[in-house]
C-alpha cells in the first residue's frame, strides 16, 4: 500500500466520530503519549474533541507576534531541523542531505539567499500563521508521495522534500521582495488546509500540478494561514541580502522571532 493510501485511510480514521467513551479514551491516550500540555489550548479537556482530527487542530489560547514590521516570526510550533545560505541552488533537509531548490519549487527566481526548515511533530500545534505582512501572489499544489519527515527519515532518505506532496506559496513582502512559504506533506497528513482558498485540495488522487494566482491577496502577520491535519514541515526561502537569521533555539513556538528582513 502506498504512503498516500495509508495517509488517506488514517485521515478517514482521524475524522471519524467514535462513541464518546472510546473517543475520550483515544484522545487521552494521544495527549499522554505525546505529552501535550493542554493548558495552552482554548479547550483543555481532550474528551471534548469529537474526533481525533479536532484534537490535532486544537487552537492555542494566546499567541503573540512581534509588532515590528520587519521582524519575521515563526509561523508554527516546531523543531528547526536545518537552516543556512542557499548555494548553487541547493538547500539542506538536514546536515549532509542537500536537494535542488529548482526541483522543490519549479520556476522559482531564487539565486542565493537563505533557507529555513521547521518540523512539526505529532505533539505540536498544527495550525500555521502568517510570518510577516505579505502578499500571496500564487499557490502551487505539487502532488507527490507522503513519506515521514521526522529526523530519522530526513537522515535516511535523499531528496525527501522533493518527493513529497507540497504547496508552494509565492509571496511578496512590504519591500516588494519575493520569498517562498512551502508546506510539505508527510505520512498520515490527512490534508493541508489554506484558509484563503478552499480550491487547494491535498492528499487526493491527482497527479497534476495546479497553480492558483491572486491579484490582491494581502495577509497580516499573525493571521491564521491554515493547518496541517497531522504534523509535517514548513520551509521558508528568502532571496539574497533579504533576510538576517536571529533565532538561537532548536525548538520554536509560533510567534517566536526567526529573523528580520532588511
Amino acid at each position: 500500500m502506498s504512503t498516500n493510501s495509508v495517509s488517506q485511510l488514517f485521515g478517514k480514521f482521524a475524522h471519524t466520530k467514535f462513541p464518546k467513551p472510546f473517543q475520550c479514551f483515544l484522545n487521552k491516550m494521544y495527549v499522554k503519549i505525546f505529552k501535550i500540555d493542554m493548558e495552552l489550548f482554548e479547550e483543555e479537556n481532550p474528551c471534548n474533541f469529537s474526533t481525533l482530527n479536532d484534537l490535532f487542530i486544537r487552537k492555542k489560547k494566546d499567541i503573540e507576534f512581534h509588532e515590528e514590521e520587519d521582524v519575521v516570526c515563526s509561523p508554527c510550533d516546531g523543531l528547526i531541523t536545518e537552516y543556512g545560505d542557499i548555494e548553487d541552488k541547493k538547500a539542506y533537509q538536514i546536515k549532509g542531505k542537500s536537494y535542488s531548490i529548482d526541483e522543490l519549487i519549479p520556476g522559482n527566481k531564487l539565486d542565493g539567499g537563505f533557507f529555513l526548515n521547521i518540523y512539526l511533530s505529532p505533539k505540536d500545534y498544527h495550525r500555521y500563521h502568517v510570518p510577516i505582512d505579505m502578499q500571496v501572489l500564487s499557490a502551487t499544489h505539487i502532488p507527490g508521495a507522503l513519506y515521514p519527515v521526522n529526523i530519522p527519515s530526513l537522515n535516511k532518505r535523499d531528496d525527501l522534500f522533493i518527493k513529497n506532496e507540497r504547496v508552494v506559496l509565492r509571496c511578496k513582502d512590504k519591500k516588494d521582495r519575493i520569498f517562498y512559504f512551502v508546506a510539505v506533506g508527510a505520512l498520515n497528513v490527512g490534508s493541508m488546509i489554506f484558509n484563503f482558498d478552499e480550491r487547494i485540495k491535498t492528499n487526493v488522487s491527482n497527479s497534476k500540478i495546479t497553480t492558483f494566482e491572486y491579484e490582491a491577496l494581502f495577509l497580516k502577520k499573525g493571521q491564521e494561514l491554515g493547518r496541517f491535519e497531522m504534523g509535517s514541515t514548513i520551509l521558508l526561502f528568502f532571496g539574497p541580502e533579504h533576510f538576517k537569521y536571529l533565532n538561537r533555539k532548536d525548538d520554536v513556538e509560533v510567534g517566536d522571532i526567526l529573523g528580520e528582513i532588511y
